[in-house]
């Protein structure tokens, strides 16, 4: 066969009109799937989320139920600034386009300042240290108050005057004042040493000795 009765068969008219008809099926199958789609799932339709921020549950949760979405509250946060009960802070955000039915989460203000448990940090840490502990809670923290001992080393814990320990529950809104060692100690204090025992080892020399530790 000669080179140009090949190429004359193969760009034939029948090779070359099934070869379009496959391009146009490929483009129109590309065509329906995009704007089946986008029909499917409502492509550029949708509610807009209002801003609920720093209204009332109340009333957020009825300007939700009238766009038809969902109010679930999902936290709970403090701002003393802020009355009970209202928005401070949603999800999604304001200006959020979202179908019918979605659900709004909300965080809403406590009507009293949330309390935390006095970390173990008396008798058992340095004035930084507890200091660290007790700010990444929250609390805040008056000058501290210095009494006899340890220099920096935390013997107490004060809360508006009344002594707490480890694990009291604590408003967040109430100050404490940390109770550390001035690095002094009383002069008539008393000090304990108690000579160690030893006991000649099975060697027999004398100057081998181990102490008694039981």
């Amino acid at each position: 066969m000669k080179t140009k009765e090949f190429f004359g068969k193969f760009c034939s008219k029948f090779l070359i009109g099934n070869l379009l008809a496959m391009l146009l099926v490929v483009i129109a199958l590309m065509f329906g799937m995009h704007y089946g789609l986008s029909w499917y799932t409502h492509h550029g339709e949708g509610i807009q989320v209002p801003n609920l921020e720093r209204k009332s549950y109340g009333d957020a949760r009825m300007m939700i139920e009238e766009l038809k979405l969902n109010i679930i509250v999902s936290d709970s946060g403090y701002n003393k600034r802020l009355p009970a009960d209202c928005v401070l802070a949603q999800n999604p955000g304001p200006g959020t386009y979202v179908k019918e039915g979605h659900t709004i989460y909300v965080t809403v203000n406590s009507p009293s300042s949330p309390s935390f448990p006095i970390p173990d940090v008396v008798d058992n840490s340095s004035y930084r240290e507890a200091e660290a502990k007790l700010m990444a809670i929250g609390f805040k923290l008056l000058p501290p108050q210095y009494v006899m001992g340890e220099k920096d080393w935390v013997y107490g814990i004060l809360c508006r005057g009344r002594r707490v320990s480890t694990g009291d529950m604590v408003s967040i809104e109430a100050p404490l004042t940390l109770m550390i060692g001035n690095g002094q100690y009383d002069a008539g204090e008393e000090i304990d040493y108690v000579e160690p025992e030893y006991r000649m080892m099975e060697s027999g020399h004398i100057d081998e000795f181990e102490e008694v530790t039981e």
